[in-house]
């Protein structure tokens, strides 16, 4: 996609009928990169600029909410929308979610929540009134939305495919080292325990050491067992990876456990972050690497 010179900051404002998916188009242009604002005021809009400018290229994609919030609200937006589109180094693009009636009901009574512009509460009577209000504001849009047969993740694959600047997903694949002593990491999706391979830490010069030194490396990965479960542990990830990703799942977390996340684990994390980092874009941590370095590993 293409929203202007390649020295232009891109900037996106969202929009539309309540209930048809803003918080899930921000949210995945925030997985894109963008600096990301909900519910800004249209009359902050002037200072906000100021801030992108004097930022440099820290804010050159920026995605902003602007969500209804009556006729004084549409005064001030309309006239910032036209202060914007005289600047020279901004590339202003509006991008309007909406869904028919019966969809916006349905969505209203799932979750729950009351319309804004419903007084009497009725959704229905919100919705009406909302979609007047903002007819206007739809005709200026570049790219307009109907979310009515699109679930969560059809939405935001779409917007993924419409804003990512080239072919590359923004899928991560995310791998950490850790001790069991210390606890299994919260934010993991896959955990992987490989206590069952030969300990360096019970070879005396081994012990300070740690999985990143060729040394240690060289000892754990050099066993039969490890082998095999390297063999048999990417061909598993080489199947489920793509289909996280299908599923638009953002990133994967991929925890090597030992007992004190020191040698085996570290050079475990270490090998599948390079095995896969053709494919996908990788990072590797080790979260315990820094503890004692003589426990238990």
């Amino acid at each position: 996609m293409s929203t202007g010179a390649a020295n232009e900051t891109q900037m996106v404002i969202i929009t539309g009928m309540s209930g048809a998916g803003k918080t899930v188009a921000i949210q995945s242009l925030e997985d894109l990169g963008f600096f990301c604002v909900d519910n800004l005021p249209p009359t902050l809009l002037p200072k906000f600029l100021e801030l992108m400018k004097e930022s440099g290229n820290k804010m050159n994609k920026v995605a902003l909410v602007m969500d209804l919030r009556g006729r004084e609200f549409f005064d001030h937006l309309f006239k910032a929308l036209d202060e914007l589109a005289e600047t020279s180094w901004v590339s202003p693009l509006i991008l309007f979610l909406d869904a028919d009636d019966a969809t916006l009901v349905r969505r209203y009574k799932e979750t729950r929540r009351f319309h804004p512009l419903a007084q009497s509460g009725l959704p229905l009577e919100g919705i009406k009134l909302e979609r007047e209000l903002l007819d206007e504001l739809k005709g200026r849009a570049q790219l307009i939305y109907n979310t009515s047969q699109m679930k969560p993740r059809e939405l935001r694959e779409k917007i993924i495919t419409e804003f990512t600047s080239n072919n590359q997903s923004i899928f991560t694949v995310n791998v950490m080292s850790f001790g069991f002593k210390h606890g299994i990491p919260i934010d993991a999706d896959l955990v992987f325990d490989v206590r069952f391979l030969p300990n360096p830490h019970y070879i005396d010069h081994m012990r300070p050491k740690t999985g990143l030194d060729e040394e240690v490396s060289s000892y754990v990965l050099k066993w039969n067992e490890t082998h095999k479960f390297l063999e048999k542990v990417t061909d598993l990830l080489s199947f489920m990876l793509p289909h996280y990703k299908r599923e638009g799942k953002a990133q994967l977390v991929i925890a090597i456990g030992c007992t004190g996340g020191q040698h085996r684990s570290v050079t475990l994390a270490e090998y599948l972050a390079k095995h896969f980092e053709s494919d996908y874009k990788t990072l590797v941590s080790h979260r315990d690497i820094e503890r004692r370095k003589d426990q238990t590993t």
